[in-house]
Parts: structure tokens; sequence; C-alpha cells
């Protein structure tokens, strides 16, 4: 089991990394479209989000980045706390937990980042802290799984 915490750990680092790649690709595209002429306006995205054209072919890595973000990501954190009750990992609801709870505040940042500009600017940097608190999770995991065994060698030649 430890080794499905640190696999959802990693997966989560991982996917956060993701979505910073499809926020700039997008980002990018948006920046590419207007350059070219386009207009952005209200009724740009709210179109597209309708079920009309794209306006731009990177304008998906938008929507990816919102279905991630807000579906897979979750999913993943709540997978990784529910394993850390089997997982025997020191500190690792601890550290799972946190990751959650990274997540949850995330989410939030996401969606009031559209009313509030600086939630916005605070939702990249809990991004940064996420990816930092599941890789060390993972990273933790594996470390404790290599220093047990030797950690009971040495207890055992002490004891002859």
């Amino acid at each position: 089991m430890r080794k499905v915490y640190r696999v959802l750990a990693f997966l989560v680092a991982i996917e956060v990394a993701v979505q910073a790649m499809f926020i700039v690709y997008g980002d990018a595209g948006l920046g590419l479209w207007v350059d070219d002429g386009g207009v952005v306006d209200k009724a740009t995205f709210e179109d597209a989000i309708e079920g009309g054209a794209a306006p731009f072919p990177e304008f998906q890595a938008f929507l990816l980045h919102g279905m991630n973000g807000m579906m897979v990501i979750p999913a993943l954190a709540l997978l990784l706390v529910i394993s850390s009750f089997f997982a025997k990992v020191p500190r690792g609801m601890a550290f799972a937990f946190g990751v959650l709870g990274l997540v949850v505040l995330q989410v939030t940042l996401g969606l009031f980042g559209h009313a509030v500009a600086v939630l916005g600017a605070l939702h990249g940097l809990n991004a940064l802290a996420l990816f930092s608190v599941a890789a060390w999770t993972g990273i933790r995991s594996r470390s404790s799984v290599m220093a047990r065994p030797a950690d009971s060698e040495s207890a055992q030649r002490v004891a002859v």
C-alpha cells in the first residue's frame, strides 16, 4: 500500500505541473490570437464554453485546466488520503491531509480568482506549495521504506 500512496502523491505533483502547462499554453494561444486581431470579451469565452466554436486552437487548454483542477486532482488527493490509512508511512496521514487541504484551497482560489484578481495570484502561489508538498510526500514515503530495513538490521546487530 506504500507504493500506492507514493504513486498517488507523485501523480498529484505531476498533475499540478500539467495544470501549469495547460494554463500557459492557453494563455500563449490567446496572446497569439489577439496579436492576429482577435478580440476578447465575455461572449468570446461564453460562446465557446456553451458549445460554440473555439476562438483559437489552444482554447481547449483552458477547459482542460478547469476539468483537471476540479475533478482529477481532487480525486487523486482523496485517494491519497484513503491510502494513507493503510500505507503505514510515518506521518503519512498528516501529509496526505496536507495535500488535500492545499487542493481544497487551490480549487477555492481558482473559483473566486475570477472575481478578485489577487486570489488569482494566490492560486499560482498555492500551486507551487501544492506541488512541493505532494512531491515531498512521495519522496518521504520512499525514504521511509528504504530506511526501515536498515534500522531493523542495525537493531538486530545491537541485540546480538
